[in-house]
């Protein structure tokens, strides 16, 4: 029965996650794909850099939503062990969406409203660390790994022994550090865009 549980914690997360907000908006509203402008990345940040931020609002919004969906859902059929699994499963979704190829987003804005309903207050801690780090850099890439990283290291020092909840966290940090890999080269060269910069 746990197994049924679990199984259908990761298909129904998965599906969630799939769910690509910024593609669907951009082919509802534009009638294009906005993996074909700006970075190519199907997420808040290229939404808000190609299509302005009423319409990243909402791609926003659709993140957020699916993320605490996915961890309600969680929650209802595994408890606490359903939580991480489902906001695990939620984030690879988003990142590789069956919707739309397997060519989705970087996760962060799913993310943040994981961690923040598997924890409130390290997932609040993490958050005001990753806005932080945006104010004072205007580098939206560095915030979103801060906060993970932050999110892995508070998680592990609050629940040090529960292997399950650490692995959660790991897993999160490294996703979002897989998936900036190309920004994370931009910085060390300097040539990364801030908020402000016109996508090219």
């Amino acid at each position: 029965m746990e197994f049924l549980k679990m199984a259908a914690i990761i298909v129904a997360a998965y599906l969630l996650g799939s769910l690509n907000s910024a593609i669907i908006v951009s082919r509802l509203m534009l009638g294009v794909d906005i993996r074909n402008y700006g970075s190519g990345n199907a997420g808040s940040t290229n939404a808000f850099r190609t299509m302005g931020g009423k319409k990243a609002l909402i791609v926003m919004g659709g993140d957020i939503l699916k993320g605490v969906a996915a961890v309600a859902i969680g929650a209802w059929l595994a408890g606490d062990m359903g939580k991480l699994v489902a906001g695990v499963f939620v984030v690879v979704g988003h990142v590789f969406p069956l919707y739309f190829g397997f060519k989705g987003g970087k996760g962060v804005a799913c993310s943040a409203a994981v961690v923040f309903f598997v924890d409130p207050l390290w997932g609040a801690v993490a958050i005001v660390a990753c806005l932080a780090v945006i104010a004072l850099t205007r580098f939206i890439s560095l915030g979103s790994m801060t906060m993970l990283f932050c999110y892995m290291v508070l998680m592990c020092i609050a629940h040090w022994g529960q292997w399950a909840v650490c692995l959660f966290t790991v897993v999160l940090f490294a996703m979002c550090v897989w998936r900036h890999r190309s920004n994370i080269h931009r910085l060390l060269s300097g040539t990364e865009n801030r908020i402000g910069q016109k996508a090219k």
